[in-house]
């Protein structure tokens, strides 16, 4: 199986980007985007000169519990910026949203609260929420969380939408919006 068919067999298809883009991603943003694949594993991220963004991290179930996760993880985190993820809220009926909830919290990330995420996916057109999680090795702020949300998904999720997809996404201020008041650094 390759890596795209254990991404998709994983991820639900409203969180996919098709193979196409991804592959142009590669392609035509091989300066920041970057796939870092195993026999276990496939993780797909965005590294610029001041964050992280983990957009598809998939460990196969065989290997999973045995430390692999957190070795990719530490990988990133030994580069010394923030790293930003999205993950699906807990669904108590799908224990792998729990699961994967909780290895984000034991490797140290916490859930950006006045960050708020909602897309409409172009495969069904329904509007997918996710949360963001981010981990840093300073005191960053939420709000530059947002502001390193908004650079990805305007350069990484958004690319070349029209063209790939046959219509764009939602605007970066319709999809991504921050709560000041929520922000626990600002308290």
């Amino acid at each position: 199986m390759n890596w795209y068919e254990k991404l998709n067999q994983y991820f639900p298809i409203e969180e996919m980007k098709s193979k196409e883009h991804i592959e142009l991603l590669l392609k035509e943003k091989a300066d920041i985007y970057h796939k870092d694949e195993g026999p276990n594993h496939v993780m797909m991220y965005v590294e610029t000169e001041d964050f992280v963004f983990v957009d598809y991290l998939f460990v196969s179930t065989n290997a999973r519990g045995q430390g692999l996760g957190k070795k990719l993880l530490n990988k990133l985190k030994q580069k010394n910026k923030p790293i930003i993820l999205e993950v699906e809220p807990v669904d108590y009926d799908d224990t792998d949203t729990k699961k994967r909830q909780r290895f984000y919290s034991r490797e140290g990330f916490k859930h950006a609260q006045s960050v708020g995420y909602r897309r409409r996916s172009l495969a069904t057109n329904e509007v997918n929420e996710l949360e963001i999680l981010y981990w840093s090795p300073t005191d960053e702020s939420e709000k530059s969380i947002f502001e390193k949300m908004k650079q990805t998904y305007e350069n990484i999720h958004t690319y070349k939408d029209k063209e790939l997809y046959g219509a764009s996404y939602e605007d970066v201020d319709q999809v991504l919006t921050y709560e000041e008041e929520k922000d626990q650094a600002t308290v």
